[in-house]
């Protein structure tokens, strides 16, 4: 598993629209999307925000140690 499918699967799972979480680390739903395409990668701010909103740890999300 990569970055991008595994922050689909951690917003598909907490039942959360594309649009809600692009709101809470501030960007668009277009470069929230990017994110989930495996286009662009959020920078060390928003993967935290992004962590705390799923309740994991940035490793978890980046797939570090897989």
């Amino acid at each position: 598993m990569n970055f991008s499918e595994r922050l689909k699967n951690e917003r598909k799972s907490h039942k959360l629209t594309q649009q809600f979480v692009a709101d809470k680390i501030g960007v668009s739903v277009r470069a929230y999307q990017q994110y989930e395409q495996g286009l662009y990668e959020p920078n060390i701010e928003k993967l935290i925000i992004l962590a705390d909103l799923f309740e994991v740890t940035v490793d978890f999300l980046i797939c570090h140690g897989e």
